[in-house]
């Protein structure tokens, strides 16, 4: 409980500097941009238009009962956004070590202002997939105000993700090669263009398919999106372990390691 509050300590303290890191990676981001923002939308739509061309009719990816277009998306977007934001969290603290080395700053803010930003254009990658919803007649239901659950869940766990890959990336360069392979990897082993249900999967196998905290983030907000049901109790105590266990590890790691930065600049 020490560590949380003087994280919540730090954060009141430091709220504006975090605003303004996050102002600042927009800027970044977004300069000299034509179209803006608006890659935000596109992104997600483009990704997800090249990725059910070649499922759809290569591959002859199925999901019975309900719609691809809005299985796959629904998938994308949630993965997407950890893959972005832990790869900006993972490389934080090594970019800014020129801001560390000058003032004071507590050193969390960094691989955290990632994972705000990434997030904001995740809110944004909601336009196109409820878009897709209403197009393709999926429908909305009351249950959708849950989803915020799975949002905030899925964000725990990738800050701390973030506060751990920023790390190990500190005093391991090579981790920045290593963790593009292990997305890689992650991305095959979460169902985002496949179900589970239409593969011949061996139950040893699948056990294993459903340590990856991922799938339960994807499979509760498609429990709502797709299905139209309140997901079941398991899945609300998976999402929840997931994240509390991986934000906590990553406090832990972050804050034994975070004075031994300065040596490794």
């Amino acid at each position: 409980m020490k560590i949380i509050n003087n994280l919540m300590y730090s954060f009141k303290k430091y709220k504006f500097l975090l605003s303004q890191l996050v102002s600042r990676d927009f800027k970044v981001k977004y300069k000299r941009s034509v179209l803006g923002i608006v890659w935000s939308l596109l992104y997600p739509i483009l990704t997800m238009s090249v990725m059910a061309l070649v499922f759809t009719n290569m591959f002859k990816m199925r999901t019975p009962g309900v719609n691809y277009l809005v299985y796959l998306m629904s998938g994308l977007v949630m993965f997407n956004y950890f893959s972005e934001a832990s790869n900006l969290a993972m490389s934080s603290v090594v970019g800014n070590f020129s801001l560390i080395n000058k003032v004071y700053i507590p050193k969390y803010i960094f691989p955290l202002s990632k994972c705000l930003f990434v997030g904001i254009n995740f809110l944004l990658t909601l336009i196109p997939l409820y878009a897709l919803i209403f197009i393709t007649g999926t429908g909305v239901n009351i249950y959708h105000l849950l989803l915020p659950y799975a949002f905030l869940c899925l964000f725990l766990f990738t800050v701390g993700m973030g506060f751990i890959l920023s790390t190990i990336s500190v005093f391991l360069r090579d981790m920045f090669y290593i963790y593009g392979v292990v997305i890689t990897l992650w991305t095959y082993l979460t169902p985002i263009m496949y179900d589970f249900a239409t593969m011949m999967i061996p139950e040893n196998l699948l056990v294993i398919f459903k340590l990856n905290p991922l799938y339960w983030f994807i499979k509760f907000a498609r429990d709502i999106i797709l299905y139209g049901a309140v997901p079941e109790l398991n899945v609300w105590i998976y999402c929840g372990v997931c994240a509390i266990v991986s934000l906590f590890i990553g406090m832990f790691v972050f804050k034994k390691n975070q004075d031994k930065f300065i040596y490794y600049v």
